[in-house]
């Protein structure tokens, strides 16, 4: 059976991709790019071979391409390096095409889609589990720096070689030769031997290509978030036509992407984990064009009248007619004196892989009662010596879905302490253990990974008093606002705000963010998709009417 990483392309897909290439021949071995080069071009081999080579293993062929089969991988919808060499080989005839292309093909020739997709999933998921190599990231596992960065990489499916200092004779090596001190740490090493020291997220997101950069011109709709409810947005405005930017903090995936194992989402009986989800709609939105940057924190937002303008992290400004706050809300952290010294060093807001490698026969404690807490105690078992689930209150069964109170009960590798709370951390470098109180009294337990799912507080500091929002920063649409809090222009003086609508007529929100909505995947996305809808009609009404008054009163 032919492997469907490496699939044929018919003759008559072949003839239509010629109309977007030209045809190059190779007498003599020729690198026709780059581990590391950007916008990369996408080639077909009409004839002969072209060699996928591995530079930090001795040029090692992982892969030879054969007549009618491609090259690329999923981060040619977006500005991500290529992962390897590309050598065509003596007598080799390839279609070339520039990656600018790429989505064009994709929006017009479904099965083309689908076979180029395909194959660059399973591409992905193989260098990313199944190879050693990529960036290599030099730091102590015990930094909060260095996870800040492995998170990053982890989330945002970047191929890296993590060497723990800590443990690693390889890590230890490589300080030496390039005269490295600890107090450089961390540090990251390309293929080609440059050495980046310290590097913040902006930086390594526009080394990685992550972080995008797109045209000054004014989008049809601002996605902010890319979590379930902002990338069903992103997926739903980009195919629908629609100009579309979405930005995103951190990492596709927003607190679903935290998540090892999501189990009660349509279609996926056995489950999928947060970040997979995320990274098939990531990609699924920029194959519809969608334009995806990360990290862009948005930071403020202003309105013109008929438009909006966010400012973002990296001095970005983006200009947008109508906007989707998808920004979700991030887990309250523990009123613990000393907790910031140990996040990243034992207090953990995630339980992925990455996070997993740490807790092998630890004691792992895990705060929380909602399902992300399940989740995390039934993931952890597998490889903790035993996890402590430890709950404020009395019914374990009052935030967290059934099945996951049944198997958390079941497991004979998970203890439930209710009616607990943590009160303080201990440990000189890492956490080493943790004080509880408990109904019999205060108790210290050795638990050296603390996982917390506590509480949600939304994400909406860069508001101001644009838009009105709850007692607790939520944004409150469609119904949950008053007439006395709508602005004042003339579109509300024709309608009232559609249901997932703000203050402003064009500004939306939908997920964690908003008011009132509920807390699970499902209707995340349901709420992304339906707002595109709502984005729409209102668009609608600017293109029908150039001279809506849009005059927009305080809400202060």
């Amino acid at each position: 059976m032919k492997d469907p990483r490496f699939p044929e392309l018919t003759a008559r897909q072949i003839k239509i991709l010629k109309e977007y290439g030209e045809v190059k021949s190779f007498d003599k071995p020729e690198r026709i790019f780059s581990l590391g080069e950007q916008r990369y071009k996408f080639f077909v081999v009409l004839d002969g071979v072209v060699n996928i080579e591995d530079p930090t293993n001795d040029n090692k062929i992982i892969v030879e391409h054969g007549k009618n089969e491609f090259t690329g991988d999923a981060g040619m919808l977006s500005n991500r390096g290529a992962q390897f060499h590309a050598v065509a080989q003596p007598g080799t005839s390839v279609l070339s095409i520039n990656p600018d292309r790429i989505h064009e093909i994709i929006s017009k020739h479904s099965d083309i889609s689908d076979t180029l997709l395909n194959a660059f999933l399973q591409r992905q998921e193989t260098v990313l589990n199944e190879f050693t190599g990529g960036l290599k990231l030099i730091g102590s596992g015990k930094s909060n720096t260095t996870y800040e960065i492995r998170d990053f990489l982890e989330k945002n499916h970047i191929w890296h070689n993590f060497l723990n200092v800590d443990s690693s004779k390889e890590a230890v090596e490589l300080l030496d030769q390039f005269s490295i001190c600890p107090d450089d740490l961390p540090i990251l090493i390309n293929a080609d031997g440059k050495v980046c020291a310290q590097p913040n997220l902006d930086e390594l997101a526009r080394y990685t290509g992550v972080l995008m950069d797109f045209e000054d011109r004014v989008f049809d709709v601002l996605v902010i978030g890319a979590g379930p409810s902002g990338l069903a947005a992103s997926v739903y405005a980009a195919s629908e036509g629609l100009s579309t930017v979405t930005i995103d903090s951190s990492a596709p995936g927003g607190q679903a992407g935290k998540s090892s194992k999501i189990e009660n989402y349509l279609g996926f009986p056995t489950g999928i984990s947060g970040s997979d989800l995320a990274n098939r709609a990531y990609i699924q939105a920029q194959k519809f064009g969608c334009n995806i940057s990360i990290p862009h924190k948005a930071e403020s937002i202003e309105h013109t009248g008929d438009h909006f303008i966010l400012c973002a992290s990296n001095g970005k400004e983006i200009k947008t007619r109508a906007l989707v706050a998808a920004t979700g809300a991030n887990y309250r952290r523990l009123p613990v004196d000393n907790l910031e010294k140990y996040e990243g060093s034992g207090v953990y807001y995630s339980a992925t892989g990455m996070d997993a490698s740490g807790c092998e026969n630890e004691l792992v404690g895990i705060v929380g009662g909602g399902n992300s807490a399940g989740q995390a105690a039934m993931f952890l078992a597998k490889f903790a010596k035993h996890v402590h689930v430890i709950l404020r209150g009395d019914d374990l069964g009052a935030k967290m879905s059934d099945y996951l109170v049944q198997r958390i009960m079941a497991s004979e590798r998970i203890t439930l302490h209710k009616n607990t709370e943590v009160t303080e951390l201990h440990g000189d470098h890492s956490l080493e253990k943790c004080t509880l109180i408990t109904p019999g009294g205060d108790e210290q337990m050795e638990i050296t990974n603390l996982f917390t799912f506590i509480g949600a507080k939304p994400c909406t500091e860069w508001l101001g008093d644009l838009v009105v929002t709850d007692p607790k920063g939520f944004i409150c649409t469609g119904p949950d606002i008053r007439n006395t809090e709508k602005s004042t222009c003339s579109i509300y003086k024709q309608r009232d705000p559609q249901s997932l609508e703000t203050s402003i007529p064009g500004f939306f929100a939908v997920g964690d963010v908003r008011n009132g909505s509920v807390k699970r995947v499902a209707s995340a996305v349901g709420e992304g998709s339906m707002v595109i809808s709502q984005v729409h009609r209102f668009l609608g009404e600017l293109r029908t009417n150039e001279n809506v008054d849009m005059e927009v009163a305080s809400n202060s």
